[in-house]
Formats: structure tokens, C-alpha cells, sequence
């Protein structure tokens, strides 16, 4: 088994043992429950220093992907049962950035159980700077050309942050935060769809105007069907590809 484990020729050290741990671990190459072997022996077989390897079974440990047992070493978890937040950025990592439906869902889901409800707050607690600011993005949407596609995921990352913000609920804000890499790289893939940029901007703009009003119960509607037509297209996205020859051929 750790015969893979060939040594590691990189600049950022930590992050090449990082990864290669991830994939070996998602795939299940190295099983649930498997004890690794020790600092010392690890930093050996891949030719780089302890401290090296210690730091990097740490992030492994915070992830959830293993547990580390003074003096008995790291074993591997079920990542499943004991993997927290950061790890959907490696499980989209480890699948080459292609959308995984069981990630996709559970985004969706997600949104949908916390975005809807604190929309209705965001027009009862935003400040008139959050609003200032909320349209400020609708007015850059706006004028933004739909070939910078870069900048179109930023500005609506940050549309979605700030009604969170605007909602006052402490928490949401981290949570979205904490999805950000796996939040824009869906909707990169997601806004190459031919007018769906339209699409989100008018539902945007209609958010705003709810907010403007202090109209919680327009809001809230807004926001279900602006998440409840993302769940659509990206449905259909997968859809789409899980049927293309090229997947078929994987």
C-alpha cells in the first residue's frame, strides 16, 4: 500500500503531502481506519522534513480525514462521519473541479433551508449602508460585460454575502464564507449556460428593490425562486453532462 507514496519534489511541500493524503484517503486507497505510519517514517519514504509532515497531518486532522493519537500516530476516519467544512473544497478538488451531484445537491439544499428564511430578515434588519452597498453590485451586474465571467462570480458571491450580512444573523455569513471556493466554482460552470447571467441579474435586481422596500414576504419569494431556478439549470447541467459521451467513456 504506501509503496505509492513516492517522494514529494516540490516548492510548497506541505500542500503537495496535503493532497496527495487527500486523494489516497477520498479514493480509498489508504482505508477507514488504517493507521498511518509514524512522523518520522512518512517524512522518509517522501523525502521531506518531520516538521513538514506534522503540519500537514494536522490540516489532514482538521479537515476530518484523520485522527492523530499521541504516541500512537494518525488513523484514517471516515471522512463521511467525521469531515468538517473545509474538506468540500478538497472533495471538489479531488474530482478535478467536475461537478459532483452529491455535492451540488447538498449545496442546494442547503441554500435553500438557510438563504430563503434569512432573506425575509435581510429586508427587516439591512441598514441603509447595506443597501447603499447591495446596490452598488446590482449597478456593477449591470454594467459588467458577460465575458468577464470573473468578475460576474464575484459580484454575485458577494450579493449573496451581503444579504446574508444584511439578515443579522451572525452565523450564515461564516458558513457562505467557508463555501466560497466551492460557491464560485459552481457558478462559474453554471454561468456558462447562455443567458442565465440574465436571468440571475433580474432576480437580483428584484431582490434589491424587495429590501429597498422592506418588504420581508417579497424578498423571501425572491430569493426561493432565484435558488429554486439555480437548482433547476444546474439539475439540467448535470444532467447534460452525466450523459455526453465523454462521460459515458470515464
Amino acid at each position: 500500500m504506501f509503496e505509492l507514496l513516492e517522494p514529494i519534489r516540490a516548492d510548497r511541500l506541505k500542500d503537495v503531502f496535503i493532497k496527495r493524503f487527500e486523494k489516497l484517503i477520498l479514493s480509498g486507497e489508504i482505508q477507514i481506519g488504517r493507521k498511518l505510519p509514524s512522523e518520522r517514517d512518512l517524512a522518509a519514504r517522501l523525502g521531506v522534513s518531520r516538521p513538514v509532515v506534522h503540519e500537514g497531518l494536522i490540516e489532514l486532522a482538521s479537515k476530518g480525514l484523520v485522527t492523530m493519537r499521541p504516541r500512537a500516530g494518525a488513523v484514517v476516519n471516515d471522512y463521511r462521519r467525521d469531515g468538517s467544512l473545509p474538506l468540500i473544497s478538497s472533495l471538489l478538488e479531488y474530482g478535478e473541479g467536475r461537478l459532483d451531484r452529491r455535492i451540488v445537491e447538498g449545496m442546494i439544499q442547503i441554500r435553500s433551508l438557510l438563504e430563503t428564511p434569512l432573506a425575509r430578515e435581510a429586508a427587516r434588519n439591512r441598514t441603509d449602508k447595506q443597501l447603499r452597498e447591495l446596490r452598488s453590485i446590482v449597478e456593477r451586474e449591470r454594467s459588467t460585460a458577460h465575458a468577464r465571467k470573473d468578475l460576474i462570480v464575484a459580484l454575485d458571491f458577494e450579493f449573496h454575502l451581503l444579504a446574508a450580512l444584511a439578515s443579522g444573523n451572525v452565523i450564515f455569513p461564516l458558513l457562505i464564507n467557508s463555501f466560497r471556493q466551492v460557491y464560485t466554482n459552481l457558478t462559474g460552470q453554471f454561468f456558462e449556460y447562455p443567458g442565465v447571467i440574465n436571468e440571475v441579474h433580474h432576480y437580483h435586481e428584484q431582490f434589491f428593490e424587495a429590501v429597498a422596500d422592506r418588504d420581508s414576504d417579497r424578498a423571501e419569494r425572491t430569493m426561493h425562486d432565484m435558488l429554486a431556478h439555480g437548482e433547476e439549470m444546474l439539475t439540467a447541467m448535470l444532467d447534460t453532462r452525466e450523459s455526453s459521451p465523454a462521460a459515458s467513456a470515464e
